[in-house]
């Protein structure tokens, strides 16, 4: 077994009452960890860039307490998913993807979260298929709203030149201004660089004009002291484009905290959106 596998399966260890199963898409085989009781409304979990299911491992237990919660690895990413012979290589290509994803989890409508790069798939994927998504949790994705702050972009280049465990590390430090994240937590991030993995799908920009057509209601969660994008502007912004929608944001997180630091404001946003209507 690998080392970062080794990582990843020892964060898996610490999910309470965790089930995985692989499940079998046009584009390979995608693995799926699943907490909750199997007769609660599901909860697709989707994770940011490089930062495997695992990601939730702070958040997915709680959730599951009204949810039957998926956190899936992304295909083409690092994790316990193995591509097919048919490749993600588009934003429609993603959105297939979960369609037979769902398909395969027996899943016709669903709550849908992502964080980071998982936040502008799951929101594509809201716009694609409005019937199967009647919820949408945004925790602050990238993708959406904004643009890359031009510091983020200069810390983030000699990862991108060079990809390491050290520069990983180094940028998820600055970022994040050293928060004190799970340090098993930390070895698999740092480690999900050796993986070999697929360019990332370029995720377009919703333009207003389709923002307007999402059916599902929508929250959007910021990290206050983001060091991606302005969390002020990226609120503004979806006040703008997506009046209906829910914005909170988060003091004292930032964009790589999170989701796991912290946790539980962050769980006690997602559980009250998730089981609280909007007044109409």
């Amino acid at each position: 077994m690998s080392t970062f596998l080794d990582a990843y399966d020892t964060v898996l260890a610490r999910w309470p009452d965790a089930s995985t199963r692989d499940v079998r898409t046009p584009y390979g085989t995608t693995r799926v960890t699943s907490v909750g009781a199997t007769d609660a409304p599901p909860l697709v979990l989707l994770p940011g860039g490089g930062a495997t299911s695992m990601v939730w491992q702070r958040t997915a237990p709680a959730l599951a307490r009204t949810h039957r919660v998926h956190a899936v690895d992304l295909v083409g990413e690092p994790g316990r998913s193995v591509p097919g012979d048919r490749p993600v290589r588009t934003a429609g290509d993603a959105c297939g993807w979960l369609d037979a994803l769902l398909d395969g989890l027996h899943v016709t409508g669903t709550a849908l979260a992502g964080h980071s790069y998982g936040g502008g798939i799951a929101l594509r994927y809201a716009l694609h298929a409005g019937d199967r998504v009647h919820t949408l949790a945004l925790v602050d994705p990238t993708g959406c709203f904004a643009g890359y702050r031009p510091a983020y972009l200069a810390h983030a280049l000699p990862l991108l030149l060079r990809p390491t465990p050290a520069r990983v590390a180094a940028l998820h430090d600055w970022e994040t201004r050293g928060a004190a994240v799970d340090p098993d937590w930390r070895r698999l991030r740092d480690l999900a660089v050796t993986e070999p993995t697929a360019r990332p799908v370029r995720i377009r920009r919703p333009t207003a004009d389709e923002l307007r057509g999402l059916a599902a209601r929508t929250l959007v969660v910021l990290a206050a002291d983001s060091r991606v994008h302005d969390s002020r502007a990226v609120a503004d912004t979806v006040a703008r484009l997506l009046p209906a929608a829910r914005v909170t944001v988060l003091p004292g997180a930032t964009h790589h905290s999170l989701p796991q630091v912290p946790a539980e404001p962050l769980v006690a946003a997602l559980a009250d959106f998730l089981t609280t209507p909007d007044p109409a």
